[in-house]
């Protein structure tokens, strides 16, 4: 399963990055939990996807797990540091081929932010 969280493109299906002792205590977090985990995670370090991927990847993992048809995210903070609730959130469900071809542009080092706003968020559109 990929997963694109920000520009960075994530095999969940590797190694589950979560231990299924911890599995069994997310199961009670909620898609509202989570989104505003992301979003606190994110005011912290707005490069999050990049400079810590491994939690990048748990998190990516645990929004897939409670909602199974997002395949796609973006967090997108103004500033280090900067209050959770200017966290601007976004999900989607992106097509098998799409997040594929963004894969294998990650893959090359092709994939920046640019890019992933082009094909999918549309963000920077004037």
């Amino acid at each position: 399963m990929l997963f694109l969280l920000n520009d960075v493109v994530f095999d969940l299906d590797e190694t589950c990055p979560v231990t299924p002792g911890d599995a069994r205590r997310f199961e009670k977090l909620g898609f509202d939990y989570v989104l505003e985990l992301g979003c606190e995670l994110f005011a912290e370090d707005p490069l999050l996807h990049r400079t810590d991927p491994d939690r990048a990847r748990r998190l990516a993992w645990l929004i897939h797990d409670r909602d199974g048809d997002i395949n796609a995210a973006l967090f997108a903070a103004p500033a280090v540091g900067c209050a959770p609730e200017l966290v601007e959130p976004r999900f989607c469900a992106l097509p098998p081929a799409v997040i594929r071809q963004l894969s294998a542009k990650a893959s090359k080092g092709r994939l920046d932010a640019v890019t992933a706003d082009r094909a999918v968020w549309n963000r920077m559109a004037a």
